[in-house]
């Protein structure tokens, strides 16, 4: 695709699928330009390099995560929607957590987001700075929810990538793991009642349950600071 045809959009779309497919390792310039059709040169020259590439994907992501709407929600429903959103676009997307550890990720569609998530929060009832608190207390949950999927993936590539089975030597390790685990007694009833691959995946509804965790906090927060301003009205 020459030059003049070619698009900022197109290139970022086509990075966004290219990072999903072979994670941040995967991404070079050469490669996007031959999925493209188009010369590394003019990749380059429209947007510049590849931190520059990865930021710009790590922004577009970001509108994959929807606002709802807070004049007919209540803000636990919303802040619950926008967390599984993040959730699971990051799921989706799992270089983005790579990313956010390594290159410096802004733009307009982040921004919009983090806009959105303050007013669920102040909706809520915090103020200032404890409804950044709210909301990136609840990031890091996410953030760190999404990073074991993330982890599988990228050490399965590389595994892969070093001319072994990756399958076989995840389960290798796995059957390692549990016979060190065996030798205490909680990990002992546990795999006793599961299968070595349910014992070192996390349970289905695990995210649910700390989210759920998390807001409970947040209602008994704001509760406590309610009743203590009624108290120092009287």
């Amino acid at each position: 695709m020459p030059r003049n045809t070619l698009t900022a959009e197109q290139i970022v779309r086509a990075a966004i699928e290219l990072l999903d497919a072979e994670g941040l390792d995967g991404l070079n310039m050469r490669s996007l330009g031959s999925r493209l059709g188009s010369a590394a040169t003019a990749v380059y020259w429209h947007v510049g390099n590849k931190d520059n590439l990865v930021r710009l994907a790590g922004d577009e992501v970001w509108q994959e995560v929807g606002l709802p709407d807070l004049d007919s929600l209540d803000w636990r429903t919303a802040a619950t929607t926008m967390a599984a959103g993040q959730h699971a676009m990051m799921t989706r997307h799992p270089w983005l957590v790579q990313a956010l550890a390594g290159h410096l990720l802004y733009g307009p569609q982040k921004a919009r987001h983090d806009d959105h998530i303050l007013a669920v929060y102040e909706k809520a009832g915090f103020v200032g700075a404890e409804a950044d608190q709210a909301a990136a207390t609840v990031f890091v949950f996410v953030l760190g929810s999404a990073a074991g999927a993330s982890a599988t993936i990228a050490l399965t590539r590389r595994l892969n990538r070093g001319g072994g089975d990756a399958e076989e030597q995840l389960r290798d390790t796995m059957a390692r793991a549990r016979e060190i685990a065996l030798t205490y007694p909680r990990l002992r009833s546990r795999l006793e009642e599961a299968s070595a691959a349910e014992y070192n995946a996390a349970p289905d509804d695990s995210f649910a349950f700390g989210l759920e965790a998390i807001l409970d906090g947040f209602e008994k927060r704001l509760a406590a600071q309610r009743t203590a301003a009624g108290s120092g009205d009287r």
